[in-house]
């Protein structure tokens, strides 16, 4: 299907800005649910080590009821317990899971708004929408935005990283037509594939 851009100015300065917000939508929620699987391995990690550690450390002190004259038993079972104190204090305070809940739940706000996006660079194609409808649908997206961003946990440059590569794309949000032409279906792109 043949690409429409469209030409008249204030149309295609509109459509050039609303790419640019799509394609910062693609990162953002790319980049929150690399933080969201992170952030779930890294509590699968925990547990595992506490539930480990506490299989040997009652292994020891089994060892130590039925094997009173070993003198493995109560030294390793006194390190795996001060190993097992030490994850435990570790993982206190922290919750991965929590943590990956509240990443799934940013990336899953802001696809929808991804989405509106779309929506909204299919109708700046269509002549019949004014741009004064047009720019309030835009003004309305950025304001909800603004918002989930607020209210969002923060992202770290790894998982940014991994999003780039989930994209195929290794610039630092800024956009080629090709690069957000990779995210948009047939009729939205500004280059056809033979160009």
């Amino acid at each position: 299907m043949e690409p429409s851009i469209p030409t008249e100015g204030e149309r295609h300065a509109l459509d050039s800005q609303v790419r640019e917000c799509f394609g910062r939508c693609a990162y953002t929620h790319k980049t929150h649910e690399k933080m969201a699987d992170r952030g779930s391995r890294r509590q699968r990690i925990m547990k595992w080590c506490q539930i480990v550690l506490s299989a040997l450390t009652a292994g020891g002190a089994t060892g130590v009821v039925f094997d009173r004259s070993s003198l493995i038993f109560p030294y390793a079972t006194a390190l795996l317990s001060i190993s097992l104190l030490i994850v435990n204090s570790y993982v206190k305070d922290l919750d991965p899971g929590k943590d990956a809940q509240l990443h799934r739940e940013a990336a899953s706000d802001i696809w929808n708004i991804r989405e509106a996006y779309l929506s909204l660079l299919t109708d700046i194609r269509d002549p019949t929408c004014s741009m004064t409808q047009l720019r309030q649908r835009r003004d309305d997206l950025q304001e909800a935005l603004h918002k989930i961003y607020r209210s969002a946990p923060h992202t770290d440059g790894k998982a940014y990283g991994q999003a780039q590569d989930a994209l195929k794309n290794k610039e630092d949000l800024t956009f080629s037509d090709d690069e957000i032409d990779a995210f948009l279906p047939g009729p939205l792109k500004r280059k056809t594939s033979a160009s």
